[in-house]
């Protein structure tokens, strides 16, 4: 899983890193918060753990700006202040988990495993995400209560979707990736082939949902 880790402090940092590492997080660590959401909009992270102080830019910046963007990946915020009012203003925000330091790194492992469970993970030659599985070679679509086998159009979709969880995709942005720069599809097959998508997650008995926002794009949720 990749994480993402933005903390100022870098003998902490360090500490951090190897105990992620250790625990199959592919990290990487950035010191301010304005290397952190440059890194974070490039839309290659599964998660992110951020420092509220940092310089450049705080943590709660960094963590509006992405959320304004469309990147719901989990984000835990690490703060050395306790007030009920800094966790509030985090968690308004958008932040999934909210850690005082000085901690436990125990604690902090299982806090990450609580808001990844939802995260895409990939093996061999399948995709995961909540409860169903997309198998790549044979374009079927896995779920509690069977398999369906998508459309070509329809696969490419969904996979572009799974191994994009945390990011909105625009109507524009599956045209160019699924049909083509050249296509002359009209811009209707993305909203039909993504009701057909709903239909079939609802066939396997998925958890997950193609939720849509408003004049943005689509994006993939896990409901409870």
């Amino acid at each position: 899983m990749r994480l993402l880790l933005a903390e100022d402090e870098k003998s902490l940092s360090r500490a951090l890193c190897a105990i992620l590492a250790k625990n199959n997080y592919s990290v990487e660590a950035v010191y301010d918060g304005q290397d952190a959401l440059d890194y974070l909009l490039s839309g290659e992270y599964d998660c992110a753990v951020l420092d509220v102080m940092m310089p450049k830019m705080d943590g709660f910046t960094v963590l509006r700006k992405i959320r304004e963007k469309g990147i719901t990946i989990p984000v835990m915020m690490l703060t050395a202040r306790s007030e009920i009012d800094d966790k509030v203003e985090g968690l308004d925000l958008g932040a999934n988990d909210y850690l005082t330091k000085p901690f436990e790194s125990r604690e902090l492992l299982a806090r990450l495993r609580a808001i990844t469970r939802s995260v895409v993970t990939v093996a061999d030659n399948t995709l995961r995400f909540g409860n169903i599985v997309l198998d790549r070679k044979s374009f079927e679509l896995s779920g509690p209560s069977g398999s369906v086998r998508l459309a070509a159009k329809e696969y490419q979709m969904m996979e572009y979707l799974m191994s994009n969880p945390g990011t909105l995709i625009s109507t524009d942005r599956f045209m160019e990736k699924v049909w083509g720069l050249d296509s002359d599809a009209d811009i209707n097959v993305v909203w039909t082939n993504l009701s057909y998508l709903r239909k079939k997650l609802t066939s396997v008995g998925s958890d997950v949902k193609i939720k849509a926002a408003r004049n943005a794009g689509y994006f993939l949720e896990v409901e409870k």
